[in-house]
This record gives C-alpha cells, sequence and structure tokens, in this order.
C-alpha cells in the first residue's frame, strides 16, 4: 500500500482523427509494467502507490503519447494523498459482497 491513489482518463489529440484506443491501450501498458496496482474502469484508470511514482508515470505516459504522433495530451487527474496510506480495497471496502 502506498500513500496515494490517482485516477487518470488521458485524450490524446490523435493524427487525422486516428481512433484514440491504441493510444489508450499504450497509455495503460505503461502502467501495467510499472508494477503498481492499478484498476481500468470505463472512464478511467486508478493506480495506488507512493504519489512521486504515480506522477512519474503520468509523465511517461504523456511523453509516450506525443512520441506516438499526438500533437498534445490532456490529462484530467484526481487523486487522494493519505501519508498513513492509501488503498482501492480499502476504501471500496464498503461496496463489495
Amino acid at each position: 500500500m502506498g500513500n496515494a491513489l490517482l485516477s487518470i482518463q488521458i485524450i490524446p489529440k490523435t493524427k487525422d482523427g486516428e481512433d484514440v484506443i491504441p493510444y489508450v491501450d499504450q497509455a495503460i501498458a505503461i502502467i501495467e509494467q510499472s508494477g503498481v496496482k492499478y484498476q481500468v474502469h470505463a472512464l478511467e484508470t486508478t493506480m495506488e502507490g507512493d504519489l512521486t511514482e504515480l506522477f512519474a508515470i503520468v509523465e511517461k505516459m504523456n511523453k509516450a503519447m506525443i512520441d506516438r504522433g499526438s500533437r498534445n495530451v490532456i490529462s484530467q487527474i484526481k487523486v487522494l494523498y493519505q501519508p498513513a496510506g492509501a488503498s482501492m480495497d480499502a476504501l471500496t471496502e464498503k461496496y463489495r459482497s
């Protein structure tokens, strides 16, 4: 368990209206390769870990979108920073049966 949860929706500006899904798949692959705990949802992906590490992953995702050919990238981010520890499981435990 880290000290933060970070949810991100990444929206790359693609070339000539190109499909955005391969870009999003690449961004999720970067999260997976990082080794942090994460969950993919319909409109965003939530990561769990150290705040500094999570922001570094966001930076890597954005750079990868540019390297792939995006002119720019919008990253909508929500952060829960809780120095005593933050976990997706603890936050949503009461909703699981």
